[in-house]
This record gives structure tokens, C-alpha cells and sequence, in this order.
């Protein structure tokens, strides 16, 4: 496959669930940003671990033990590489980002903040990257400052030196879930960095669609998750710095984690096993390193070639068949965003429209978007979310747009 351009139909052949049909129409999916679908090869990947590889991880001395061992181990080194992650250990398997990012709130969190120090998050944060560090501040009494948004969808920067000052954290996303912004991650840690706070960064909208390095991206924390990239759900990301890792206690305590136990204590196993108590999601790690490989075979530069020519097409698309009618937030430069569109009609709840859309078998999704604060900034409860990856076309925006029509048409707009 080319490095620069995506065959669309040779990948669509790969995800059995696209072949079928509903109510006679073409299944269009255009819900990847809530969780992606799955190549054949990631599904073949899994199901080969639990036919002829399956055992429990660094436990058994016995050959399909140490087979399942080098199977989950290889997956993380697969994750690494993908995000040009200096080291295989600075890679956390979690259940999802959720998790990943709890993960860092507590245990950093708590060993680190405390009354009187701030914490800063943006206006656009998924719930995921908000509620954690709510929990913390109502038991801790640290500060939470907010970053807005501008009516264009972007971060307001202008006083970002105020915000960060004193700050001993900032928690943001890469790219907005429910706008599509694309945030100046690089800008922002360095910020971060020379007020002397952490960083810790949403990355689930972000690594699927981007080319990714962890290093350059100058953050001390990065947290994604596998369902938003083609793996199995149940499995998500931690990445850190080293230095960052080591110093932070232990999250969850259980088997896998320590080195020793006795009636008195215990000690930590080494990082990343500290991090990982109990029986982890050994078969859902393999699929996100196959998942991982898949996308590696396209080329995270081409991915992000089509999406951009993608959203290009669906703004203008939405704009020549809707017009003023239709409501879509967010930056108005296909390049400064991701294909992720919140949709709206002034008069007609999002649940409505994307029941309608579902009678011409096209899949979004209506919903707050877990953004409840960036909904309130542009006073509305829900939009209707298309979103777009690797194995959507022309084709399925074209098929959006006339289902949008008739949902404007059913409504009497």
C-alpha cells in the first residue's frame, strides 16, 4: 500500500462488519471516535491466543505460559515503538484511558499535591480527564483552574502564563473529541515545563489518527485507548516518563505487582509491573499490538492525509446540501482539526436526528459526548457526532448528507 494515499475499498474488506447490510441499505460507520471496528487481522490475532497460546503472563515456567508471556510483552513492545516511546517498561497497560488516567491522579496525585497547589484542565476535556482530578481536589483541597474555548472551538491562550502559575499540573487533550481541535500539544507542555507543572495528556482522539512521539511531544504522562484504534476494548494505555514512573507508589495492590510480601509490608515490583496488579488483559494487549501493526502497514502519515482531505470534503459537503440549517462546532480549517463533527439543528434534539439517520443505516452517535462543561460553553445539551477513520469515504459522507436532508425534511425545517 502506498505511504501516501489510502485504498479505502481494499481496507473496508478487511472489517467484517462492514460487509453486512441494514434494512437493505449499506452499513455506514461513522462512530469511530466512541470506538473503532476491527480488521480481520486483529480479530484472527486474538483468536489465535486463545486456540493455541493461552495462559496466564509472568507466572508459568511451563513453554505455552512462556508463549503467551513473549505475546503479551511483544504487544508492548509494539505500543512503544508505535509512539517512539524511549522504552518498552514506560508503556502501562490499563483497561482503557480512563483508567490510565486515574492511575495518574491517584498515585501521582496523591503523593504529590496537596491544599493550596492547582491543577489546570481546558474547558474541552472528555469527563475521563475532569473527574479524577475532582475526586482528588475534594479530598485533597487542591485548586482546579480552567482553560476556555473560543466561539471558533480553539483554546484560549491569552492567559495561559496566569493559569499556570503556581500550577502543579496540566491535563489536556489532544485533540477535542466533540469539536475536533487539534490543541498545540508541544506549545502547551513547554508551558507547562517553564512554570514548573507536569503534563498529562488525553491522547485517545489523537494517536489513531496522528503519527505520534512521545518525546517530542515533550509530556510527562500520555494516556489512549485501544478501542479507538482498531483493538479489542478493555485495554488502554499509560505511558511515562521513567523518572515519573518510579518515584509514584502503586495504584492497585494485588499478585503481579510486588517482589516480596510479608506480615509487615510488602515491596513493589519494578516499573511496569508495579503498575500492573493482578491477571491482566493478556489477549486484548496482542489484539492492540496487532491493531498497532495494521496501522503501521498504512502509515500514520497517510491516515492523517485522508482524514484531513476527508473532513475537507464533509465540511464543504455539509455546507452545499445544508447550509444554515445545520449547526457544526468546531475550527472551520480542515487541517487544524480531526474528522470528528458535532452536528446539530436548532430545533431538534440530537437523539431525533440520529434516529433518523439510522433508518438510512448511518451510525453516529447523539450525546453530551461525556463534555458536559463544553456543552454548557455552547449552550446546548447534545449534538449528533459523525466521526471518521481509515475505512470511510466520500461515499459514506455523501450518504451523512442525504440522510441529514431527510432529517431536516422529516422535521420541517
Amino acid at each position: 500500500m502506498s505511504n501516501d494515499t489510502i485504498d479505502v475499498a481494499a481496507i473496508r474488506r478487511d472489517f467484517p462488519i462492514l460487509a453486512q447490510t441494514q434494512d437493505d441499505k449499506r452499513l455506514v460507520f461513522l462512530d469511530s471516535a466512541a470506538s473503532s471496528q476491527h480488521p480481520q487481522q486483529v480479530l484472527d490475532a486474538m483468536n489465535d491466543v486463545y486456540l493455541n497460546s493461552y495462559a496466564n503472563v509472568h507466572r508459568g515456567v511451563y513453554q505455552l505460559a512462556e508463549r503467551a508471556t513473549s505475546a503479551y510483552e511483544n504487544a508492548r513492545k509494539s505500543v512503544a515503538r508505535f509512539i517512539g516511546a524511549p522504552s518498552a517498561n514506560e508503556v502501562i497497560f490499563t483497561k482503557n484511558a480512563t483508567e490510565a488516567i486515574n492511575l495518574v491522579a491517584q498515585a501521582w496525585g496523591r503523593a504529590n499535591l496537596g491544599p493550596g497547589d492547582a491543577v489546570v484542565l481546558t474547558l474541552m476535556e472528555h469527563h475521563a480527564n475532569i473527574v479524577p482530578w475532582q475526586m482528588m481536589a475534594a479530598e485533597i483541597g487542591f485548586e482546579i483552574r480552567w482553560i476556555e474555548v473560543t466561539d471558533d472551538g480553539q483554546l484560549d491562550l491569552s492567559n495561559l502564563d496566569q493559569l499556570l502559575d503556581g500550577a502543579k499540573v496540566l491535563a489536556f487533550t489532544a485533540m477535542s473529541n466533540v469539536l475536533g481541535t487539534v490543541n498545540p500539544v508541544e506549545r502547551l507542555t513547554a508551558a507547562a515545563k517553564a512554570a514548573g507543572a507536569i503534563t498529562v495528556v488525553d491522547a485517545c482522539q489523537s494517536v489513531p489518527h496522528f503519527p505520534t512521539n512521545v518525546v517530542e511531544m515533550g509530556a510527562d504522562f500520555v494516556a489512549f485507548s485501544g478501542h479507538k484504534m482498531l483493538g479489542p476494548s478493555g485495554i488502554g494505555v499509560l505511558w511515562g516518563r521513567m523518572e515519573m514512573l518510579d518515584a509514584m507508589p502503586p495504584f492497585l495492590g494485588g499478585g503481579g505487582m510486588i517482589v516480596n510480601v510479608t506480615r509487615d509490608g510488602f515491596s513493589a515490583d519494578a516499573v511496569p509491573g508495579k503498575f500492573e496488579a493482578g491477571t491482566p488483559p493478556i489477549v486484548e494487549a496482542v489484539g492492540l499490538g496487532a491493531a498497532v501493526e495494521y496501522l503501521e502497514n498504512i502509515g500514520m502519515e497517510a491516515v492523517r492525509k485522508h482524514e484531513v482531505e476527508l473532513t475537507a470534503y464533509t465540511m464543504r459537503t455539509l455546507t452545499e446540501r445544508l447550509g444554515d440549517d445545520l449547526i457544526l462546532l468546531g475550527p472551520s480549517e480542515p487541517a487544524a482539526r480531526g474528522g470528528v463533527f458535532s452536528l446539530a439543528f436548532a430545533d431538534v434534539h440530537a437523539h431525533d436526528v440520529s434516529q433518523v439517520l439510522d433508518e438510512h443505516a448511518v451510525c453516529i452517535r447523539p450525546g453530551h459526548h461525556c463534555a458536559k462543561p463544553l456543552m454548557k460553553r455552547f449552550d446546548m445539551n447534545a449534538t449528533a457526532r459523525a466521526s471518521v477513520y481509515i475505512y470511510n469515504d466520500t461515499d459514506d459522507i455523501d450518504a451523512l448528507a442525504d440522510a441529514l436532508v431527510a432529517a431536516r425534511d422529516f422535521f420541517a425545517l
